[in-house]
């Protein structure tokens, strides 16, 4: 062989392995920081991202799930993903609102009155300003939507059906303003709590309760800690799966698109995934001894006290009073007046 053929061979063999390198780091494994533990909402919408991934990219791309908030609060999983440390996080809204507050407006009390609202809400315009608004803000794009259900109080004390029977009890809720306002309406001072905290708070009793949907609930064994669930529906608990915008920029266009489907896909996943396990679920629970019971006179006292307190107070956090009735035009609702 001579010289010239040998170097035209390892010039050959060289490109080669550029290519092949170039593959190897083209092909990503994204991280994916999830709150809650398994068999929970988030999870199946993490699956089903994950899933969707795989397929979309012919095998190339795929996810690893994190769960039981391995990689920090949620709170702290969007500071990670606005500097581009970490790739995605599945999160309850409400941790959001806090880096974006525009979103807040999906934890308004008794603005989302059923699973169909919250798709319309999040699928449709509205959700699509508030991604955007997210991005801009936050640094982090909602690229799904996990729907976990409305947020059912629990308790270890006594069976909770009026404003009354709450009075005295040690709630626990998370770190937001809205929800924390909500129960200083009902006549309580709730205590915020991170959420890898609540549990061991609830076993110690520190607090006495807590809210969440009856897929959480279950997901996390809270029966094992409490007694008493009341039906309330003050908040429909929707979970976004979040991207660093630093790292999606930093996609091709191609990997762009198929992130953003396999997004649209998990979103559907998740409303099915909810409307096939709640029943089964609540059954469960009372199955594990949980007391399960609807608040009196249709929850209107609740609604009442919290609509009245709460709404006004966020109008200009989540865009305006003209913004909250674009919202309630989207689902059919009435509009508010000053």
């Amino acid at each position: 062989m001579t010289f010239l053929s040998r170097m035209t061979s390892s010039a050959a063999i060289a490109l080669t392995a550029t290519i092949m390198s170039m593959g190897v780091a083209d092909a990503k494994n994204f991280k994916i920081a999830v709150g809650d533990s398994g068999g929970s909402s988030q999870e199946a919408t993490g699956l089903a991202f994950v899933e969707a991934l795989e397929e979309l990219s012919g095998g190339e791309h795929t996810g690893t799930l994190f769960l039981n908030g391995q990689l920090g609060s949620e709170q702290d999983t969007v500071n990670e993903a606005a500097i581009g440390t970490l790739d995605m996080s599945i999160l309850a809204i409400n941790n959001v609102t806090p880096f974006s507050p525009t979103v807040g407006v999906f934890s308004l009390p008794y603005v989302i009155l059923s699973l169909e609202d919250a798709e319309k809400l999040t699928q449709g315009p509205i959700g699509a300003e508030l991604t955007e608004n997210t991005i801009n803000d936050a640094g982090v794009r909602i690229i799904a939507w996990t729907y976990t259900g409305f947020r059912r109080l629990t308790n270890s004390k006594q069976p909770v059906t009026s404003v009354a029977d709450l009075q005295g009890l040690v709630i626990r809720v998370p770190k937001n303003e809205i929800m924390i306002d909500t129960y200083k309406a009902w006549g309580i001072s709730p205590t915020p709590m991170a959420w890898s905290e609540t549990f061991a708070g609830l076993q110690t009793q520190v607090v006495d309760g807590q809210d969440n949907p009856y897929i959480t609930i279950n997901a996390m064994k809270f029966y094992e800690v409490q007694k008493y669930v009341t039906n309330l529906r003050y908040i429909f608990s929707i979970e976004p799966l979040i991207i660093s915008e630093q790292v999606f920029q930093e996609l091709s266009a191609e990997d762009q698109e198929i992130v953003l489907e396999a997004g649209k896909r998990a979103t559907a996943a998740s409303s099915q995934f909810l409307r096939e396990k709640e029943a089964e679920i609540k059954e469960l629970l009372v199955e594990k001894g949980m007391e399960i019971m609807d608040p009196v006179n249709n929850e209107e006292e609740f609604i009442t006290l919290a609509t009245e307190a709460v709404w006004p107070k966020f109008y200009d956090s989540i865009g305006g009073i003209e913004k909250m009735n674009a919202v309630l035009a989207e689902i059919g609702r009435d509009p508010v007046t000053e």
